[in-house]
């Protein structure tokens, strides 16, 4: 890549940065990186094709990035000075973005989440929120654990473990009318507290679940990308960590390393955990569960 189009390349990733793309909208971003030099010239049409998306997709793109179309994006880009969008996104990476480290697109993606792992690090310099979550956790009999769509794998995650320690977890990760029965069966039983794993792009019904455990006396302890993110409430204990936006689909290495965290919180409020992890090692080696 000669220098003017790694320029142009700096340029683009530094307009992109901060704005939540859908992944349609990200392959078009990409492509146009990978075509700095000739992307302020090339057409709409031209770019869909290249990009494999269609025309209007282009079109809502550059509305996404602050313009009021892509003639206008276009034209920016052509101006020898920095192109202003309408401002940032609605809680993309922000500075740590990996939009200024060197490298390919895989590399960069890496920057980015090794950038992230280093925020979650300062913001844990003061452990008492997570230490209180735990304590939150570990007193809820039974403990609901929601995350829907894209925070499911991380619902799953924490529930498979705590349930290895706490004496019920209930996890929540399926949507429908079934979801609030669900949540006031846990209320019923007796939980005090609601876990919620909140990640980009936030489904209407996790925000839907959340009023309803609010409402219902739950106190919700919320792992989501941003405290600005959509479904973060005043009331909730929120325990932020980012996500990055330079691939098609997020990456989240940041929130299920404090997932893990949380869990090891848990862990410390409840008494019986050490008991309760040997009973399940003597049982895995009586079943033969595991090769090693």
């Amino acid at each position: 890549m000669s220098e003017a189009s790694g320029s142009a390349g700096a340029r683009l990733r530094e307009l992109f940065a901060g704005h939540r793309l859908t992944p349609a909208q990200r392959r078009i971003a990409h492509c146009m990186v990978e075509r700095a030099g000739e992307a302020p010239y090339l057409s709409s049409v031209e770019l869909a094709r290249l990009a494999g998306v269609s025309q209007p997709s282009v079109t809502r793109f550059a509305v996404a990035l602050g313009f009021d179309g892509y003639p206008a994006l276009r034209r920016a880009l052509r101006a020898p000075q920095r192109p202003e969008t309408a401002g940032g996104g609605d809680g993309g990476a922000g500075a740590g973005d990996g939009s200024d480290a060197g490298g390919n697109l895989y590399q960069r993606a890496v920057a980015s989440e090794i950038a992230n792992l280093r925020q979650l690090a300062d913001t844990l310099a003061d452990p008492e929120p997570v230490a209180r979550a735990g304590r939150l956790l570990a007193a809820s009999r039974p403990l609901p654990v929601l995350g829907l769509r894209a925070a499911a794998a991380q619902a799953r995650g924490f529930a498979y473990f705590a349930a290895k320690v706490h004496p019920e977890v209930r996890l929540l990760d399926e949507g429908g009318s079934m979801l609030a029965d669900r949540i006031d069966a846990a209320v019923a039983a007796g939980a005090s507290a609601l876990l919620c794993f909140a990640l980009p792009r936030h489904p209407r019904e996790t925000a839907g679940a959340l009023e309803l455990a609010r409402a219902a006396g739950l106190r919700v302890v919320t792992v989501a990308d941003s405290p600005f993110a959509p479904v973060v409430h005043p009331d909730d204990l929120l325990l932020p960590a980012p996500v990055s936006t330079l691939l098609a689909f997020d990456t989240v290495c940041a929130p299920m390393l404090l997932g893990r965290v949380l869990l090891e919180a848990m862990c410390d409020a409840l008494p019986q955990a050490p008991a309760r992890l040997e009973a399940f090692d003597a049982l895995a080696a009586e079943r033969s569960l595991f090769l090693e």
